[in-house]
């Protein structure tokens, strides 16, 4: 389900995406469903405490990394394809106070630049569904992780073969949309790799609310001089037609929003 795109570049378009300012000025300073709030659930859920080291999977301007340091005192450290994601997110960590516990740095997602067993927590929030190699991803989140760690996802899900042609192609890709899994293939990448899924979630609500105000942001945008600036290069009514399917889709329970917590067994002591 690779679809005809090359996979490097998915990973370029999707990296050039969701480092733009356009993208910023739409999704606002939270590129997931949910936002902070729904990152802070996560957290907890994850039972992330003073003292683990956390690694957050796709990154972006950082704030979910950020979140964790400053509310479960967490050392962290975010990873994104973004170059200039990259760079953001470490002077926002610096203008938080909070560079002695969060560290940012370049890397995809399939190659993650870590040893193994070096994580007592993975998170991925919203982007596997935009790894063109999923499998070989969530082997990679499973191979980072300590025996007994715990990997945390959410992210956009779809039933299969119920997009319209609109949402897969390239720009349905970069939308999350054009690759993104069911429920149950989420559950059988992460079994495949190695992990054990404890629990899961569904939070359609906070993709439709998600969707709703890509949309109304985008027709505001339209109607100011000010907007057209802040969307420069963006083709508004393609996006606008986009988003009119991605809430077409989301409304009649295509697509939807889910939270899979996967643990990585322990070590079975040696007799």
């Amino acid at each position: 389900m690779t679809g005809p795109n090359p996979p490097e570049i998915v990973k370029a378009c999707c990296a050039t995406a969701y480092q733009s300012d356009a993208v910023t000025a739409i999704l606002g300073d939270s590129y997931h469903p949910g936002g902070l709030a729904l990152s802070q659930h996560l957290g907890r859920t994850l039972r992330l405490r003073p003292g683990m080291r956390v690694l957050d999977v796709a990154a972006g301007p950082g704030s979910t990394a950020l979140l964790f340091a400053a509310e479960f005192g967490c050392e962290v450290v975010g990873v994104d394809l973004g170059e200039r994601n990259t760079a953001r997110a470490r002077e926002a960590a610096r203008q938080a106070g909070l560079a002695d516990l969060v560290a940012f740095r370049v890397g995809d997602a399939e190659q993650l630049p870590f040893d193994d067993a070096s994580f007592d927590a993975v998170v991925c929030e919203c982007a596997l569904c935009t790894f063109p190699d999923k499998p070989t991803a969530a082997r990679e989140l499973a191979r980072v992780l300590r025996p007994g760690g715990r990997a945390g996802i959410t992210d956009i899900t779809v039933t299969p073969g119920a997009l319209p042609r609109e949402l897969t192609d390239l720009a349905g890709w970069i939308a999350c949309l054009a690759d993104a899994r069911s429920l149950e293939q989420y559950a059988d990448l992460l079994t495949a790799a190695g992990l054990q899924t404890t629990a899961i979630e569904r939070h359609d609500d906070a993709l439709r609310r998600m969707v709703e105000q890509i949309d109304a942001r985008l027709r505001a945008y339209r109607m100011t001089t000010r907007g057209a600036l802040a969307l420069s290069g963006v083709d508004t009514d393609r996006a606008l037609a986009l988003a009119a399917q991605a809430q077409r889709v989301v409304r009649d329970g295509a697509a939807g929003y889910a939270l899979l917590i996967a643990d990585k067994p322990a070590e079975t002591p040696k007799s």
